[in-house]
């Protein structure tokens, strides 16, 4: 496969390798997007769930977070995505079970 220039531009296989880097960038950004979502909502439900008054905002979140923690990790393309991922996980899942512990959905 040969690329040959045409006005100080090259034309072949490197269109294509363009188009697809820039496509990567867009799919890594997003699932970067949903790997900081479920870090907040793992960290929250954490942090709300160490609170008594707060218990039930923090089995909410973890609620929330963990199923979002799973499925960034299952769609992950980067270590540092997963990274975000399993403290997500593990801050919602401990958040969640201080918060039980605190009450639970009781008001």
């Amino acid at each position: 496969m040969t690329q040959h220039v045409t006005g100080g531009r090259e034309s072949g296989a490197g269109d294509t390798a363009h188009a697809t880097t820039a496509a990567h960038a867009r799919v890594v950004a997003r699932f970067n997007m949903v790997a900081a979502v479920a870090f907040v909502l793992g960290v929250v439900a954490l942090f709300l769930g160490f609170i008594s008054a707060t218990h039930v905002a923090g089995l909410v979140l973890g609620i929330i977070g963990l199923p979002v923690a799973l499925y960034s990790q299952m769609m992950s393309v980067t270590t540092g995505q997963r990274w975000l991922n399993v403290v997500g996980m593990v801050g919602s899942f401990v958040g969640a079970g201080f918060a039980l512990r605190h009450g639970g959905f009781t008001m």
